[in-house]
């Protein structure tokens, strides 16, 4: 495994989540019990057996098949962990992270490939390796999106003012969450919640009141009116569906 460099902020090196993360592999592998420990216990055994009533070939035999068998469940182990490992490449996940002062963080990415080393699997994101074992979860492409886009559309509405307080100022942010509503998929309004989509109508319904109310008018004026009546349909239909 390639060497990993850690950065060094006011004169002393911080652990990266990639090297928190391979140092927990690490002391995982150290604290159980794998087949080399197995037959070194084994050997230990022979060699300090009391001469005056030494182990019977029939218990080193009954040690070894179950050395034999401790053998065999690790490398079905190994061929699981690696074909599990081997199926992300490609898929996007989230990887958890643990950062020298203890802070535990989800990191994002698309898992380019793997590196199987010692038995073990690491996944490689952004050229950095990460322990199979602090995968959290995997993420489908089109949920992330969906979920992105909900989550960026919420924090646009909820830096409105208050209803009453809206004037023109706010009717270029209350048009583009109103496009923003009407472009999306059925799939993506679905991550928006009843109220969100109420409290939008809601806006909308009032920039209207309001363009109206600054004498907005002539053909340029009304075409707009329409063309924004026709898209609050869009909105309602929608929020009711």
């Amino acid at each position: 495994m390639s060497i990993l460099m850690a950065p060094v902020k006011d004169g002393k090196f911080v652990e990266t989540d990639t090297q928190a993360s391979l140092k927990k592999a690490n002391s995982s592998d150290k604290n159980g019990m794998d087949k080399d420990a197995f037959l070194q216990l084994l050997v230990a055994q022979m060699q300090y057996q009391d001469p005056l009533e030494p182990t019977s070939n029939t218990e080193y035999i009954s040690q070894y098949a179950q050395f034999s068998q401790v053998e065999q469940i690790q490398n079905l182990a190994a061929t699981s962990e690696l074909a599990r490992a081997s199926s992300l490449v490609g898929q996007e996940v989230y990887i958890k992270t643990t950062s020298s002062n203890g802070k535990q963080n989800l990191l994002y990415g698309k898992v380019d490939y793997v590196v199987f080393e010692n038995n073990k699997a690491y996944l490689a994101i952004d050229e950095s390796l990460y322990s199979l074992d602090d995968l959290d979860s995997v993420v489908d492409q089109d949920y992330k999106n969906a979920f992105d886009k909900a989550y960026n559309f919420t924090v646009k509405l909820n830096k409105l003012p208050v209803l009453n307080a809206v004037d023109l100022s706010y009717a270029e942010d209350i048009d583009e969450l109103e496009k923003i509503y009407n472009e999306m998929t059925d799939y993506e309004k679905s991550f928006l919640t009843d109220e969100n989509v109420e409290k939008l109508k809601k806006y909308i319904e009032k920039l209207k009141e309001v363009r109206q109310a600054a004498g907005e008018g002539g053909d340029d004026g009304e075409d707009g009116d329409d063309s924004g009546t026709d898209e609050t349909e869009g909105a309602d239909g929608a929020g009711g569906a």
